[in-house]
């Protein structure tokens, strides 16, 4: 069997386990965030909080909550990584240094999982489980939350409420993630998965030499890292380290993984606003945006140009041979085309197209079908976007599942769209003109690749290293960490704001000159407004660095 036959193999194997889940697992996440009765555990959760789960909230409310369970998750982060030699299995590990805690702790909170350090060899076993994999459960369901706020925001009229964020929170962590995260922890300690609290064990290598090989609760984490589009490994090599990732299933089962929720969740959206046709639409523009960043990215890395790739017949250059070129391809692009960040091969290695690949799936604004919640809540906006174009082409006021787009909502959308791009081309600008972009391995359009890049992970909220970039700086750890916040909360404050414009309106019955938006033609129109957008901002940027690599 050839590399491409078994890519395309596994390729198809991951898309009919995803089809086959889509609606179980979809209407199961509906009964969750519709359903009215609390379980004993939510209820002492409540009462411990202080939170009356019957009590809905304001989009205002709905945003200030959001905004104080993140800053006070980010504090309290941070402390433990400063206080972390004073802790229980901290394995004489010292303080993480404070721009180092700050860019973690705001790295995790806001779930990008960026990570400038090596983690077997800075964080002690306590604070990788208590305090970094914790952040892995909230910080995707705080995702969730948003993304489902926003559907009430279009299945609801003439309320200003938007359901209740902490009941939102918990449900999602206790139901959804919690429950897969203890099966996919098992599966994976099966697949050979580290899950211990060891120190470390002494070993004599192959060449006679001595090495110390650390464990840790690796599976519990790594399952999560993947299931919550978080991507922050346990080890500094992530997904490419045999204790993370060791055999061919673990790697499927981990993109699975990935895709899972971002897949189901648009069936959620389709239930929610009774019109389950609308839920098919928007996975549809996912699953065309997904195939052919999974596909591009594949005959980039299996066509190999450039000199040294051709030479020996393949781009093997920074992949594990266990997962070979075509399955690290496509881990790649599952990675970038989602919010999670993980890695099982070395994206700093990847052919000049490759690599542009990995970089143009963030840059669709993580949509195909993007993190959990952050990606539904995204292609909404730009479902939007789509019927305001709409609107202008034909004359006639644009209107979205009964619900009219006016100057308001156009604003709100059009600012969620424009904060990436703005932090993603001011920082690589500031970058370079402050001198920090000499940091980078490479000089050139790689060099100009490798911080656009940096910049695109962050503010993205992605987290995956196109590596070759010295980031461990007081500038570049400060300067990430605020496109990870801003990159994080802008869009979220702006999607709330939005829902709650959206649920104060009174419907408007559908008419003859109403665009339907379940059919072919509007799946079209979104992704080519999606692909215009992109090319518009970032085609400029792409052209200096891969494009002028890479021809």
């Amino acid at each position: 069997m050839s590399m491409t036959t078994a890519g395309v193999l596994f390729v198809l194997s991951l898309v009919a386990a995803l089809v086959a889940v889509h609606r179980p697992f979809g209407d199961h996440m509906y009964r969750v965030v519709a359903g009215t009765r609390s379980s004993r555990v939510e209820r002492g959760i409540y009462r411990l909080v202080g939170v009356d789960p019957a009590a809905e909230q304001t989009w205002g409310v709905y945003a200030r909550s959001v905004l104080a369970f993140s800053a006070v998750s980010l504090l309290f982060l941070y402390a433990f990584q400063r206080l972390q030699n004073h802790l229980w299995l901290s394995l004489g590990f010292d303080p993480v240094v404070p721009h180092g805690a700050w860019n973690t702790a705001v790295s995790f909170v806001t779930n990008t999982n960026w990570q400038w350090y090596s983690g077997e060899s800075t964080m002690g076993h306590l604070v990788q489980m208590a305090g970094l994999a914790v952040q892995n459960f909230v910080s995707a369901a705080v995702g969730i939350a948003v993304a489902v706020a926003l559907v009430r925001g279009f299945a609801r009229s003439r309320t200003g409420e938007l359901g209740n964020f902490w009941v939102d929170l918990t449900r999602v962590t206790l139901r959804i993630l919690l429950p897969i995260a203890v099966l996919g922890a098992l599966a994976l300690m099966l697949g050979g998965v580290v899950q211990n609290l060891s120190g470390g064990t002494d070993v004599t290598t192959l060449t006679g030499g001595a090495q110390t090989v650390t464990g840790g609760p690796v599976a519990s984490q790594e399952v999560i890292k993947e299931l919550g589009t978080n991507g922050g490994g346990f080890y500094n090599a992530n997904s490419a380290h045999p204790f993370e990732n060791p055999t061919a299933w673990t790697n499927w089962l981990e993109i699975f993984l990935i895709l899972v929720i971002p897949f189901s969740l648009p069936r959620v959206f389709g239930r929610m606003v009774g019109q389950k046709r609308q839920g098919y639409a928007i996975v549809a523009v996912m699953a065309i945006l997904a195939l052919a960043g999974i596909a591009l990215t594949n005959v980039f890395e299996l066509t190999g140009d450039g000199t040294v790739p051709q030479a020996v017949g393949a781009a093997l250059e920074g992949k594990e041979v266990r997962f070979d070129v075509s399955n690290s391809a496509t881990f790649a692009a599952a990675t970038t085309l989602t919010s999670t960040g993980a890695v099982n091969s070395f994206h700093d290695s990847y052919t000049a197209l490759g690599g542009m690949m990995t970089l143009g799936n963030m840059m669709l604004g993580e949509v195909a079908p993007g993190g959990v919640g952050a990606g539904l809540y995204g292609l909404l906006i730009l479902a939007v976007i789509t019927v305001f174009v709409a609107g202008l082409m034909v004359g006639r006021t644009p209107e979205y599942l009964g619900k009219k787009i006016g100057s308001r909502e156009i604003k709100l959308a059009s600012m969620y769209f424009l904060v990436t791009p703005a932090l993603v081309l001011t920082g690589t600008a500031a970058a370079f003109a402050t001198g920090n972009a000499s940091t980078a391995l490479n000089a050139g359009p790689h060099g100009l690749s490798e911080v656009l890049y940096a910049f695109t992970s962050a503010s993205n909220n992605n987290g995956s290293a196109f590596a070759g970039l010295t980031v461990n700086t007081p500038w570049w750890n400060t300067a990430l960490g605020l496109c990870m916040l801003l990159g994080r909360f802008l869009p979220v404050i702006f999607v709330l704001a939005l829902a709650g414009s959206l649920a104060r309106q009174q419907p408007t019955p559908a008419s003859e000159g109403t665009l339907p938006t379940h059919r072919p033609l509007f799946v079209g129109m979104v992704v080519g407004v999606t692909v215009v957008l992109v090319a518009l901002t970032f085609l400029p940027a792409l052209a200096l660095g891969p494009l002028a690599e890479g021809l």
